[in-house]
């Protein structure tokens, strides 16, 4: 069976993390004692129903607040496929964890309160999705309980999140009408929304087709380490481990190492202490070229016939993760793959306001913003931009006394 990756995203109180315990309980994926300790932990609400929220909001501060802090991953699965469940955060000031759960998803869902319609967090986690190309968005709207289950409300948000997925070219959207908290449209189709003619959620979630995310026409290999044990058996044993990132690799292909430019053959191909004809991304494997050349951790190993960009200035786009403004003459390591190389922003072109999508100019970036900036590197840096390549088109910001990871670049 394939699997899907999916995030929940939304603002705080939208029902995250009620929707994915209802989608455990409905498809009889929770364990008893599972079960068994969320209604313990559920003794406190006055209507004595289960709080289905507490299954994926495992941290002490969670519970006692009623609001999800981290990214938490859920796994289940039914007979069609098998499901991996980020629980984003709906807080401004995590939007941080959600990038990160979001970065691996074949599809996201995005939650909307009937009652308020499309609000701030909407629109910066349909940007973020747009940002990181997400190939599958699920616009849930919620609580439809609680405006008596209106197809008028649920055809107005529809219409107004239609024009902002337009903007945004937002792939594959649909719609559907649910209640969390009751299981309508969830698993079974909903009595209550007898107007609706589509999918339940769960349906959707089992048949919607997956592109493979995995690239194999650029062949990409970023070298993570050097294999010489020098050992009387293994005297002239050079070779280069990584994980093929995308591509496929053949035993007498021609490559280049970058950035340096020099060119070689492959000779040999190690898979799992084996060796073979070829191998493909996402495989982990050791290269060996004809010829001994200078390679080191970061280099990148590429076909000859299909070079990547090899430039010192890069535009990007960033979310900016840090509690630390960034200003333009800023100093940051810059990472992509295991390629580690100094940087400087030399510009902030622009914010993107996430209410209206217009381009504002600042001086400066705050915490969760996202803006689109020059960078120059202290060596060139071989890369594809990210819509053509994700997988060689993502850096990442590395504050330089802390080494804490202070903001997600994608290369335009």
């Amino acid at each position: 069976m394939d699997i899907l990756r999916f995030i929940t995203a939304g603002s705080v109180d939208d029902g995250k993390s009620t929707l994915i315990g209802r989608l455990l309980y409905d498809s009889k994926n929770i364990l008893i004692d599972q079960l068994e300790a969320v209604e313990r932990a559920s003794k406190f609400k006055n209507d004595g129903t289960i709080d289905l929220a507490l299954l994926t909001d495992g941290l002490r501060a969670e519970r006692e607040q009623g609001i999800t802090i981290d990214v938490a991953y859920k796994y289940f699965s039914t007979p069609k496929r098998k499901f991996i469940i980020a629980d984003a955060p709906g807080h401004v000031q995590y939007t941080r964890n959600m990038i990160t759960g979001a970065s691996n998803a074949a599809l996201i869902i995005i939650l909307i309160d009937a009652r308020n319609g499309i609000i701030e967090q909407t629109k910066r986690h349909s940007i973020i999705a747009s940002l990181l190309n997400i190939p599958n968005v699920v616009v849930a709207i919620n609580k439809l309980d609680l405006v008596g289950y209106s197809e008028e409300i649920f055809n107005n948000i529809k219409e107004e999140y239609s024009k902002m997925a337009e903007q945004l070219s937002l792939n594959n959207v649909v719609y559907i009408p649910i209640s969390a908290l009751n299981g309508d449209n969830i698993v079974d189709q909903s009595e209550n929304l007898n107007w609706y003619e589509g999918k339940t959620l769960l349906d959707y979630l089992e048949t919607v087709e997956l592109e493979n995310t995995i690239n194999l026409e650029k062949a990409r290999f970023p070298v993570q380490y050097v294999i010489r044990p020098q050992t009387e058996e293994l005297h002239d044993y050079r070779g280069y481990a990584g994980k093929i990132t995308s591509g496929i690799y053949k035993v007498g292909d021609s490559v280049t190492i970058l950035p340096s430019g020099t060119e070689s053959k492959i000779s040999v191909i190690e898979v799992a202490q084996k060796q073979v004809e070829e191998a493909f991304a996402p495989q982990s494997v050791i290269l060996h070229l004809e010829n001994d050349v200078d390679i080191s951790r970061g280099d990148l190993i590429v076909k000859s016939d299909d070079l990547p960009k090899i430039e010192q200035e890069l535009e990007v786009l960033v979310c900016w993760m840090g509690d630390k403004p960034l200003k333009s003459g800023s100093k940051y390591l810059i990472q992509n793959n295991t390629t580690q190389v100094k940087g400087i922003v030399k510009d902030i072109e622009y914010k993107l306001d996430v209410n209206t999508l217009e381009k504002q100019e600042v001086e400066q970036v705050s915490l969760n913003e996202i803006v689109k900036l020059k960078l120059k590197t202290a060596k060139p840096l071989a890369y594809d931009s990210y819509k053509d390549l994700a997988s060689n088109g993502g850096i990442i910001f590395i504050d330089e006394t802390s080494f804490v990871t202070v903001g997600a670049g994608l290369i335009q």
